[in-house]
């Protein structure tokens, strides 16, 4: 389980190093589109797609990071007066859907992104399919964290955030 963690949680600081750099590069992008729309009133079209992929980016890359965390919302009040062996099946319930979820996430996206893989984002030039990217990914991530999560729960252990 120690290669399986030190691996995790070395994804998960990478996921959230991009979220951070996809989140600067959005607020470079949007400032970039505002002064030039507002001051010079000659705004680039490709402003718009680029902060687009960003968002996806920084919401994707952030939310993988927050499930290997913890982070995610919860409802912890009603699991704390559940007795110790139903929160450890809410729990588990709990990354059994996480899973779902990523896999549902991970098939959708990709479904997606060979259905639009022959068209162009005009603007940028390239394939739509890189909109899906980064969800195919967190999809990826998400279940590895999830499994972390589960196989910790199982042995007794506790999974130490990435940023502690």
């Amino acid at each position: 389980m120690s290669l399986f963690t030190h691996l995790n949680a070395r994804l998960s600081r990478w996921a959230m190093y991009l979220a951070c750099i996809c989140l600067v590069g959005l607020l470079s992008v949007v400032v970039y589109g505002v002064v030039l729309r507002y001051v010079f009133n000659n705004a680039p079209a490709y402003v718009e797609q680029v902060a687009l992929l960003l968002v996806i980016s920084v919401a994707m890359f952030g939310a993988s990071a927050g499930v290997r965390d913890a982070g995610h919302i919860g409802l912890d009040s009603l699991v704390k007066v559940l007795p110790p062996r139903g929160q450890f099946w809410c729990k588990f319930i709990v990354y059994v859907l996480s899973i779902a979820f990523a896999v549902a996430l991970f098939a959708g996206a990709g479904e997606m992104a060979v259905s639009t893989h022959h068209d162009t984002i005009p603007t940028l030039g390239i394939s739509e399919s890189f909109r899906y990217l980064p969800v195919l990914i967190a999809g990826v991530l998400i279940t590895l964290f999830s499994l972390e999560h589960m196989i910790a729960q199982f042995t007794g252990q506790e999974v130490v955030p990435s940023w502690h």
